[in-house]
């Protein structure tokens, strides 16, 4: 497989509507041909506990999201840290629910709870530093693509459990953009290695099409990462 066969399958594995297991097909196709000397490619992948911070009355949500990451060597000790989040989720829950105009649905839903679940695209554009190869700190921009938002009503011991889902799609813009911060630690003191870590996003954008209710997003993340393809060519930093 030539490097521009290889190109060509990465750009529609990125921009296929169907990306969502992106990051298995990224790895199986291309191996170790994403890493180089100065590039670490991997995949990214962990939990994290979303809110939305502008609705007084909202509950943290927990979201499981998986990615692929670039680090990109700009210096001795200092990376470009990017890559997708293909399949992850903002929003939050515990929210009262709203009338939507059905007497016999509201009547059902309204002593109820309303989760927004907000699916993200997310895309970091990190610095990274790292100390001693082991402990790095990283922080920069943070951009999401919007897609399929949804509201789940959810019901209990209404002679059973009830859940309702209905598209939002119309109450959203498409962007949310904002920053992260994360700490990590590599398990090996190699320039690639598997490694852990915790972050932090906040969202400065309001992504609610209307003016009330303002929703900028946040969340707290717990992540691994894991490098694909480095074979037995990554040596020791130290060596």
């Amino acid at each position: 497989m030539n490097k521009l066969y290889r190109i060509i399958i990465f750009i529609i594995i990125m921009t296929a509507p169907a990306v969502l297991n992106a990051q298995v097909l990224i790895s199986l196709l291309f191996g170790d041909a994403l890493n180089t000397e100065k590039i670490e490619f991997g995949l990214v992948g962990g939990l994290n506990r979303s809110y939305v911070r502008t609705i007084s009355d909202a509950e943290g949500m927990n979201n499981f999201n998986i990615g692929f990451y670039f680090h990109i060597q700009t210096m001795k000790n200092s990376y470009l840290s990017t890559g997708v989040l293909v399949k992850s989720n903002l929003g939050a829950t515990g929210m009262p629910t709203y009338p939507i105009g059905d007497p016999d649905f509201d009547g059902v839903y309204a002593e109820g709870v309303l989760s927004k679940k907000i699916p993200v695209f997310s895309v970091p554009i990190l610095f990274q530093h790292r100390f001693n190869q082991r402990w790095y700190i990283e922080a920069g921009p943070q951009i999401g693509l919007i897609h399929q938002p949804t509201d789940i009503f959810k019901m209990k011991d209404y002679g059973g459990d009830l859940t309702y889902t209905t598209s939002t799609r119309g109450q959203y813009q498409y962007l949310d953009f904002g920053f992260y911060g994360g700490l990590g630690y590599k398990f090996v003191k190699k320039q690639k290695s598997t490694s852990i870590g915790v972050g932090y996003y906040i969202g400065l954008a309001d992504v609610a099409k209307d003016a009330y209710p303002e929703i900028k997003n946040s969340s707290f993340y717990l992540f691994c990462k894991v490098p694909i393809g480095i074979g037995k060519e990554v040596q020791d930093v130290d060596k």
